[in-house]
């Protein structure tokens, strides 16, 4: 049987933060879950930048 009502994992988005910088059109977004429970804060992850073709910070977004 499947859970009932709200789980503790939530799907969030996360955005390049030097992308923004560097002026080049487009975005670098990956979407993830999170455990809302454990995590509170917001997410930061160094994930790839294929615009950059680079390591890049990206932080959670609303």
């Amino acid at each position: 049987m499947a859970k009932k009502g709200k789980g503790n994992r939530v799907q969030v988005i996360l955005e390049c933060t030097e992308h923004k910088e560097s002026g080049m059109p487009g975005t670098s977004r990956y979407i993830t879950t999170k455990n809302r429970k454990n995590t509170s804060e917001r997410m930061e992850l160094k994930k790839y930048n294929p615009v950059l073709r680079k390591i890049t910070l990206h932080k959670e977004i609303k």
